[in-house]
């Protein structure tokens, strides 16, 4: 490290210690050129998270962007922030796991699988925008789909 008061690159170690809860070494050092003490930080750098669009632009994954998708769709739904932001932590962790790349395809469908557990609602919401419905007969499609063969009570739909 380049020393702050005299810029030499001669340096020794004179303490190490886990800083912010293990995410990172605070490193005491002595300058061997002028003497002075400084501190340093070491943090593990990670690879940035990469989202492939439609149009095959690349752009960087956005978790905010997610969380506000699923905050418009669970308006006045009984769903909290504290769920939405894990969920999207959850595919945000997915994506890394990956790889570090996905399409917004991929987002987009775990999105939807992910709200479909937390609120059936919200998932019709998010599905209308990003199904692009056109028409009553899509809502009506999808909610067929949610309910299944049965309807919450166990009698055929007919």
């Amino acid at each position: 490290m380049r020393c702050p008061a005299c810029s030499s690159l001669d340096d020794k170690v004179v303490d190490s210690r886990l800083a912010d809860d293990g995410a990172a070494i605070r490193r005491r050092r002595e300058c061997l050129a002028c003497g002075r003490r400084f501190t340093t930080f070491e943090r593990m750098e990670e690879a940035p998270l990469i989202v492939v669009k439609r149009s095959g632009d690349r752009e960087p994954f956005a978790r905010a962007k997610i969380v506000a998708g699923m905050q418009s769709a669970a308006k006045n739904r009984p769903v909290t922030v504290e769920q939405m932001d894990q969920l999207a932590a959850e595919l945000e962790e997915a994506v890394r796991s990956r790889g570090g790349q996905a399409t917004s395809e991929e987002i987009g469908l775990s999105v939807l699988e992910r709200l479909r557990e937390l609120d059936e609602v919200a998932y019709l919401r998010f599905a209308s925008v990003y199904k692009e419905f056109s028409d009553v007969g899509d809502f009506e499609r999808e909610a067929g789909l949610l309910s299944g063969p049965g309807d919450k009570a166990g009698n055929p739909q007919g």
